[in-house]
This record gives structure tokens, sequence and C-alpha cells, in this order.
């Protein structure tokens, strides 16, 4: 196929499902209910979750100094704050697009080579793709309880069992395989699982991998309270704490399927906060709200970022 089309496939495709979902969530709630909900939110409370998200961004920049350190670089904190913005805006257009743009900005103002700059970027993501993997693990403990009568009342036991049973045999057999592996795709996933575990354990080997885990736990804990911070902003809306971690999961899952998950965000929320009695209008409605309150946070501060990198820099 050819590279222009792909191109306009992997630009494309995202945006036309993020109109189908868009479409398909304004059908669960008038367009005018929903703009009521967004003239009677709290804006106090919005406010304050987004100054989470703010915090998130600004650890996330900080953090990033204690990979490049050991390389023999010290980026100033100023441009790697506007790196970060930047990669998030760049990320609405292009999904993962903002990961290249990111250390692009750091080869152009800091002259830190790309290769390396990018490299300290994917071991970020292993740690985080880790955070992500424990917050979903904490919720299934949290949860356990309701997760289990959730499967076991709209599924069939045996049914689920056999099913289980069936991954669990898979992921052997598939497991063997990939060991086994000495070309094609099963060497790939090999080659990936190993240098996965490889950025990982290289976290516990770096000069201040306290320092790291610490703000690697305190941006996850941002997202976590910037979502929990919002839904006050509905009036009456009352999410249970296994709500709010189901609800952020679904939210995460979202934004990495589509661009800054546009359409499949609120979708995603409600269908969560469904499971735990929440009505669907609401729901929905504090879906839109937290797409739009994080999304114009990113418009804002990554189109900031962009116009100011230049002119913060215009003595290098």
């Amino acid at each position: 196929m050819n590279t222009s089309v792909k191109k306009i496939i992997k630009i494309g495709l995202p945006l036309i499902l993020g109109g189908f979902l868009v479409w398909y969530s304004l059908s669960k709630i008038s367009i005018e209910t929903l703009v009521q909900y967004f003239k009677d939110a709290n804006y106090g409370w919005i406010a304050l979750g987004l100054f989470f998200g703010v915090l998130s961004h600004l650890s996330r920049a900080y953090r990033w100094k204690y990979l490049l350190e050991p390389m023999g670089y010290k980026p100033d904190f100023g441009n790697s704050t506007m790196a970060v913005l930047v990669a998030y805006l760049v990320n609405y257009a292009v999904p993962r697009a903002g990961e290249v743009s990111r250390a692009a900005v750091m080869t152009n103002y800091e002259n830190i080579p790309f290769e390396k700059g990018f490299g300290t970027i994917v071991a970020e993501r292993m740690a985080d793709l880790i955070m992500m993997l424990s917050i979903i693990a904490i919720t299934l403990f949290v949860q356990f309880d309701f997760i289990f009568e959730l499967l076991t009342k709209n599924f069939d036991p045996i049914k689920i069992g056999i099913l289980l049973g069936s991954l669990v045999l898979v992921f052997v057999v598939f497991t063997r395989y990939v060991k086994k592996a000495k070309s094609g795709i099963g060497l790939k996933i090999k080659k990936f699982v190993v240098g996965l575990i490889e950025g990982v354990t290289s976290i516990f080997k770096m000069k201040h991998k306290w320092a790291f885990i610490f703000h690697t736990v305190f941006i996850w804990l941002m997202y976590v309270l910037m979502f929990w911070a919002t839904i006050p902003a509905i009036d009456g809306l009352h999410v249970p704490l296994g709500g709010v971690l189901i609800g952020f999961i679904a939210g995460g899952f979202a934004i990495a399927a589509t661009n800054g998950g546009i359409g499949l965000y609120p979708v995603a929320v409600a269908g969560a906060l469904a499971l735990f009695g929440i009505a669907e209008e609401p729901a929905t409605a504090f879906g839109w709200i937290m797409w739009t309150a994080q999304t114009l946070m990113i418009i804002v501060f990554g189109g900031l970022a962009f116009l100011l990198l230049p002119i913060y820099n215009k003595n290098k």
C-alpha cells in the first residue's frame, strides 16, 4: 500500500470513528440538555481538576531529567515543559506522533540527539504502562466483589470458566511459541518483551530512581484526582471510589484509542458509571465536561508552548 495512503488512513480513520462516536453520544442526550449541563456546572471544581492536570504535566517534564542526566544532558525545565505540552497537542491531531515531536523539540532547542531523547520517552511510557496496570490491579482488588457479581449476574459461570481456561491455554501456548521463535512476528514480540523488561528494570539502576518513581506515582495520582475532582461539577452526581477508578480506566483507554478520546471518551465514561447505577444523562454530560476541560487545557497550553518555544530560546 502507498505510504501516503497509509498516512491518510492512519489519521483519517480515528477521526471518522471519533465523528461517529460523537453522533452516537449525542443521540443519548440532546444538545440542548448537554448545553444546560455546561451552563449549570460548578466551574470551581473543574478548575481544581485542571489544576491537578497541570501539576501532572509539570511533574512529567521534571521527571524527564532523571533519564537524560545520566547521558550528560541537563535540559532547561521550561523547554522540557513546553516539549511535553506540544507533544500532548500533536497527539490530538496524529495519535502517537506526540512522542516524536517531543524528542524533536529537545533536539532543536537543547541539542539532545533525537534517538536518545526518543529512547528516554519510550522508557517513560514503560513506567506509565506499569502504573496503568497497577491502577487496574488496585481496581480489581477494591471492587472484586462487585466485578465478580457483575460477571456472574450477566454471564453463565460455566461459560466464564471455559473462557478463562481457554485464555490461559492460549497464553501458555503463545508464550512457548514466542520463546522458541527465531524469526518472524514471534521474534519481534520476544524482542519487544525483552526490551520492555530491560527498560523497566533500568529505572531501578538509575542514580535518582526513587525520585523518578515518586514522580511517576505522583503523575498518575494527579490524573486520578483530576477525574475525581471534576465529578462534583455536576450537582447531585455521586460516584463511589470504584466508579471513579473504573471510569478513569475507561477514559484512559478511550484517549489511547482515538485522537484525544474524541467521541469515545464520553461514551466510555458513561458506560463505566452506568455499572454503578448512575443515570445515563448526567453520566454522559460528565464525560463531555471532563473531555472538554482536558481538551481545552491541552489546546491552550500546548498552543502557547508551540508559540513561546522560539521566543523563549531566541538567545540560543
